[in-house]
């Protein structure tokens, strides 16, 4: 049996919808959840489409889909704060990921430009609006990094739709 044989394959289309997320899905990717503040008051998102763009200006992108409740948030937004987390932050995954509004029971404070910054996390990079392109059925935000946090610890992964940890090979 060769290597094709074992793989699926199809022809990315409408009625391959479900097919071509699992194929994505195939990239383990870390987790995040960005915030903004709109005039509703703080709101966040689970993210796993968070990139580094550059490094001189300092750039990252992440994505969300157009038909997302949040979308309109954060199309508007003007700063944004994205948050790394660890392998100990699955429940607040898991609270953003339901509701834009996860905040209550999350530990928080405000920064810069009413920034919700979210505590605990891996990383956290406070952005200004840099751009937003067309992605499809997807806006791509691109941030200016203003300032960066960041702490060791082990990363929250998601592949396959699910979540882990990252095990370090001794």
């Amino acid at each position: 049996m060769s290597f094709q044989d074992t793989m699926e394959q199809f022809i990315p289309g409408p009625e391959t919808g479900k097919a071509l997320r699992g194929a994505l899905s195939r990239f383990g990717t870390g987790v995040t959840i960005v915030t903004t503040m709109t005039k509703d008051g703080p709101v966040g998102i689970a993210a796993n489409s968070f990139s580094s763009v550059s490094l001189d200006p300092a750039l990252v992108l992440w994505s969300v889909g157009r038909a997302s409740r949040r979308y309109p948030y954060f199309s508007k937004a003007k700063h944004m704060a994205i948050h790394v987390l660890g392998a100990d932050q699955l429940d607040l995954c898991n609270a953003f990921a339901a509701s834009p509004h996860a905040f209550e029971g999350a530990h928080w404070e405000e920064g810069a430009h009413g920034l919700p910054l979210l505590s605990g996390c891996l990383a956290r990079f406070e952005c200004e609006r840099y751009a937003e392109y067309d992605g499809g059925d997807h806006g791509i935000l691109v941030g200016l990094v203003q300032k960066v946090a960041f702490r060791a610890g082990e990363p929250l992964l998601c592949f396959g739709s699910q979540f882990g940890q990252f095990q370090r090979e001794n």
